[in-house]
């Protein structure tokens, strides 16, 4: 029976993990040392060696041979391991096997000490998926577990993992593995399996996988299936590259802002039984080696392309201005986040395409020099120092929203408290994408510092403030943020836009009433 590659060239030991040292390094030094922990934490994209080295973990674990901290592939503990066939090595997928009974399942067999072993190995892949209940029950055996087991958890979204979890594990933040290796591993298996593969057709294999060997292997295999010869046009044939003329014609519409010919394509891709959501992900795919192309020139190497396709992307970078890329992404980010939501997903994509014909980046505000800062200054010392008539007009103060009793508090309520920048705020707008789409754009080029239980949102969209007094929307940004730190914070956010409005508008009062008593005003 044929046997998939990424399953045939599996790492067998941690010397044949590719790109990861800095784990299996730190693993094989336990080993040699007789310091192991009783729970580990694998985290990472897919395809990067988690569950793998769980296993090469579990079996070095019970090694009768140990050599160099890696298993010895050559007893029986090594052998039935392999072959899956070791009842002291439990591997449960936490995405099927994910209720409160299936942990004290494990939980109750976890008191017995190993048949043939010297430790009951668990490998709960994809723990995320646990119920809250099932946490729990896991929890409780995790405090004090017995000295013969140790528990490997392995999760593509650690964000998901109870911090009572985290906090009994050793964690391990698994890479995503280089294009550079990947290409030699693909360059190795090719002349093992006897594949004539071209080193260019590999790299472009490594670059499409994004960081996974196991995608990698896979697409490997699917290019075999096309011919033993693997050039350049096989792989873009396999991988579904080839055929991008459409998707150019599109992006090369949506930069000349001609809204009918963009229509078009979709008309035609459409009776062609054109799946809208494949072609928003493709079209996502080439705005980012456009925004790449335009932000770092120098390195093609970050693009995902075919060679005869980087002038075309480069002429596309030049059309446009990096706001104006970045404007249109975050557009069919949204528009990627709909359609996999909606029935009409031809009309998603119809107005997603008008919108990115017509769409101009937001302009700036101007910001307030220190100069026209140390003018007010002086001329509120002058103004201090002399009588003051009435004026009608008081300068407004900048408005800050707090999620506590969603009214508009000032600055008053955190200007004692020191703020620090560590919030992992890309983490948390990330979670809160997942969570509130609707909302999520609004905070778009946003910032966020905590202190004394606050955090304190910065927005050059003033129409996030208005978005905030909803209690619904306020829920679910508090909620996004204690899944990411685990901590809850009372929210207050203000709007740099309506700052800088407000610093104009108290200059205009300074200086009308500086005219009003009439104190000079110098001009610069």
């Amino acid at each position: 029976m044929y046997k998939a590659l990424y399953r045939k060239y599996r790492p067998m030991t941690f010397d044949d993990v590719v790109s990861q040292p800095h784990i299996t390094t730190t693993l094989r030094n336990q080993l040699i040392n007789n310091k192991t922990a009783h729970a580990y934490l694998f985290t990472g994209s897919r395809g990067t060696g988690k569950t793998t080295c769980a296993r090469i973990l579990a079996k070095a674990l019970n090694c009768q041979h140990l050599v160099d901290g890696n298993p010895c592939l050559e007893c029986e503990i090594c052998h039935d391991a392999d072959a899956s066939a070791l009842a002291d090595i439990v591997e449960i997928d936490a995405a099927s096997n994910n209720g409160v009974n299936d942990i004290r399942d494990l939980r109750d067999g976890a008191v017995y000490t190993a048949e043939r072993c010297k430790y009951r190995v668990y490998i709960i892949d994809e723990v995320h998926m646990l119920t809250k209940e099932a946490f729990n029950a896991l929890l409780k055996i995790m405090e004090e577990p017995p000295p013969h087991v140790k528990f490997i958890l392995a999760t593509t979204e650690v964000h998901k993992v109870l911090p009572t979890i985290l906090s009994r594990c050793q964690r391990y933040d698994f890479r995503r593995i280089l294009p550079a290796d990947i290409t030699e591993r693909l360059m190795y298996v090719a002349e093992k399996e006897q594949i004539n593969l071209d080193r260019e057709a590999a790299e472009l294999i490594a670059k499409t996988a994004d960081g996974g060997m196991r995608d990698a292997l896979s697409l490997l295999d699917q290019c075999v299936a096309f011919s033993d010869n693997i050039t350049l046009n096989i792989v873009s044939s396999a991988a579904g590259i080839a055929g991008r003329e459409p998707v150019f014609d599109i992006i090369e519409a949506i930069s000349d802002n001609n809204a009918a010919k963009a229509i078009e394509v979709i008309d035609r891709l459409y009776n062609m039984s054109k799946d809208m959501q494949k072609l928003c992900e493709e079209l996502i795919a080439q705005f980012r080696n456009v925004m790449l192309a335009k932000a770092v020139p120098e390195n093609v190497d970050l693009l995902v392309c075919m060679p005869n396709e980087l002038e075309r992307i480069k002429s596309l970078a030049d059309k446009l201005t990096l706001d104006e890329i970045m404007a249109k992404l975050d557009i069919l980010q949204s528009c990627n986040e709909r359609v996999a939501r909606v029935s009409a997903k031809r009309v998603e994509m119809e107005m997603s395409l008008l919108k990115l014909c017509t769409v101009k980046p937001a302009q700036p505000t101007a910001a307030v020099s220190p100069e026209l800062v140390a003018k007010i200054e002086q001329l509120e010392q002058r103004l201090a120092n002399q009588p003051m008539q009435q004026t009608t007009q008081q300068p407004s103060r900048p408005q800050y929203v707090s999620q506590q009793n969603n009214e508009a508090a000032d600055l008053s309520s955190v200007k004692s408290i020191e703020f620090t920048d560590e919030t992992r705020w890309q983490d948390i707008l990330e979670k809160f994408a997942e969570i509130c789409p609707s909302v999520n754009g609004a905070l778009t080029g946003s910032s966020a510092k905590k202190g004394g239980g606050y955090m304190l949102i910065t927005t050059e969209n003033a129409f996030f403030i208005q978005l905030l007094r909803n209690k619904e929307n306020a829920a679910k940004l508090k909620e996004a943020i204690y899944l990411v730190t685990g901590e809850n914070f009372a929210i207050r956010a203000k709007c740099t836009s309506d700052e800088k409005k407000t610093q104009n508008d108290k200059l205009m009062g300074v200086l009308s009433r500086a005219q009003e008593n009439n104190i000079p005003v110098e001009h610069q």
